[in-house]
Parts: C-alpha cells; sequence; structure tokens
C-alpha cells in the first residue's frame, strides 16, 4: 500500500538493471514533463515513450504513483522495472501520466486527473498515430489502484459533433496491473479506521478527503472510503483485467487483488490473477511479469 518500497539488494540489482539498460541503444524516444491538464495553477505532466522502431498503432497509459506520489523517480523506477523497453520494442507508445500526489489530492482527484490525461491521449491520437478506441491502462501499487479506480468509473462521454473522441470520454479497452488495493473497507484481515492515527488511518483519512467533513460518523466514513474503493465499484461496463500479485507482499495483502477479480468476475467481466509464489512488493524479476503483461495487451488490443 506504501507504493513500490524495496531493500538495498533489490535496490542494488535494479540500479545495475538500469546501467545495462543504459548501455544499450534505446528502444524508444523519451519526451519528458509533457503538460495533459492544469489543476488550480498546478500543471500535470506526463512522460511520452516513442518507439524508434515500427510502431503497431496502439497505446498504454502508464498510471505512475508510487505511495500516491507521482515525483519524477516513480518514473525511474517503471523505466528499472523495463516498463517501457518492454512496450516500445513492441511497438506500443507509452504515455507515462503522473496524476500528482497525495500531498495535493484526494483518491477521487487523482482519478480525475488521470481521466483528464486519457482524455488527452484520445484526443491527439493522430499525432502519435494511435487508435484511440484501442488503449490499455496499468500501474502498479498505488498506480494499480488509480487505474483500477479510473478504469470501473470511466465514462463514454459526450460526442464532439458527432465525431470521436468525445468531451469525457475516459474508456480503456483492457487494464492490467500490480498489487494494486482494491478494497478501504476490508484491507486483508484488518478493517481500516480512518479516524486512527496509525499509518493506515492517516492514508485513507487523506485518500477519502474525510478530514473535508465536519465529524463524520462510522457510517459517512465507510461511504467515503467506498467511493475509493475499486472493488466495490465494478459494473459490468469495465473492461477485461488481468491483475499479478505476490502471495508474499508484506504491504498490500494479496486478498486486495483476489477481491477485485471476484466482483469483476460476478459483473461478467473478464478477468484473471496470476500470483506470483514469493513475490513480495515488487520482486527481482518482475520484468518478466511485464513481459506477460505486453503479451496479454497485444491479445486484448488486437481488434
Amino acid at each position: 500500500m506504501q507504493g513500490i518500497r524495496v531493500g538495498l539488494p533489490l535496490i542494488a540489482l535494479l540500479a545495475c538493471v538500469g546501467t545495462n539498460l543504459a548501455a544499450q541503444d534505446l528502444p524508444f524516444i523519451q519526451h519528458q514533463n509533457v503538460v495533459y491538464a492544469e489543476v488550480h495553477g498546478i500543471a500535470l505532466v506526463m512522460d511520452v515513450f516513442v518507439p524508434t522502431g515500427d510502431k503497431n498503432g496502439l497505446a498504454i497509459i502508464d498510471v505512475v504513483s508510487g505511495a500516491w506520489h507521482s515525483d519524477r523517480s516513480k518514473i525511474r523506477d517503471h523505466m528499472l522495472t523495463q516498463t517501457f523497453h518492454i512496450l516500445c520494442k513492441k511497438g506500443y507508445t507509452v504515455f507515462g501520466i503522473r496524476p500528482g500526489s497525495i500531498s495535493k489530492f484526494s483518491a477521487i482527484e487523482m482519478r480525475q486527473n488521470v481521466n483528464q490525461g486519457i482524455h488527452w491521449v484520445k484526443s491527439h491520437a493522430t499525432e502519435y498515430g494511435i487508435d484511440p478506441e484501442r488503449i490499455g491502462m496499468m500501474g502498479a501499487s498505488a498506480g494499480g489502484h488509480l487505474a483500477c479506480l479510473t478504469a470501473v468509473t470511466a465514462e463514454d462521454g459526450s460526442p464532439i459533433d458527432g465525431k470521436k473522441p468525445s468531451t469525457g470520454d475516459t474508456r480503456v479497452k483492457a487494464v492490467a496491473v500490480f498489487f494494486p488495493p482494491t478494497d478501504f473497507l476490508q484491507y486483508g484481515d484488518k478493517v481500516i479506521d480512518p479516524s486512527a492515527d496509525d499509518q493506515l488511518g492517516k492514508i485513507t483519512r487523506r485518500l477519502a478527503n474525510i478530514d473535508s467533513e465536519e465529524n463524520p460518523s462510522a457510517e459517512e466514513m465507510s461511504q467515503m472510503l467506498a467511493k475509493i474503493s475499486p472493488a466495490r465499484l465494478v459494473t459490468s461496463k469495465a473492461p477485461p483485467f488481468l491483475l499479478i500479485h505476490g502471495d508474499a507482499d508484506p504491504l498490500v495483502p494479496l486478498q486486495q487483488s483476489e477481491t477485485m477479480v471476484s466482483e469483476l468476475k460476478k459483473a461478467g467481466v473478464p478477468a484473471e490473477l496470476i500470483v506470483k509464489k514469493g513475490g513480495a512488493h515488487p520482486w527481482f524479476t518482475i520484468h518478466e511479469e511485464v513481459q506477460v503483461i505486453a503479451n496479454w495487451f497485444d491479445k486484448q488490443l488486437a481488434n
């Protein structure tokens, strides 16, 4: 839940991987800090990774957030897991959307920021040579939570002069996420108390913006937590999902992905959960699962 926090051995290993990748010819051109929206005078930015080889005409939106912070170091984390290398080698144009941080935004506000990013990508589809109707979305941990939350609450929007992309169109065709928090009312074997002063309470209180209400009741706090819990917002309109979660995750219980997949299947939405045996948050070979996600997107976005 606290984002991708790793020990020194894993950091060292990922650093070595990053050094090796840097020594190679990059399969993309990286455009940094492209402004996709402005909120209260604050620029919201993304990095765009354009393949240097053949393009497949498809796009992936990567929601870049760890511990609900989206500073530039989170782009580096995704770089080290080979996310951009693997996807761009397949011809995908990748939009690394940074939705803002918990220090400024609630979860609902960050979701809206992601929505603005999705609409920006669709509005610039011609410029990047991508199909606005065949976009995948991914994320990990906090980014996975925001990707799930955005996808299950997406709207079709209203066409502009009868044409697409439409105003407010935030739907994507498929979603793949790593170890996402999905239910803040039942977090593993814990019932979260957002009024508590422990770390879990403080984070959820800020995410749900509970402090904005004056003396909310327990029922009102539960309702506010439900509004940021993707597993409790699933409808039959949700796109297909792939979730990957380690069974030794010390931060986000495996139950969070299990619950999400269960609710998706109840709604008749195609959903799959891959459990990484011994996987923590993350794991040494996570680039192998990034490849699995890339291959899954190939199938989901084929038509």
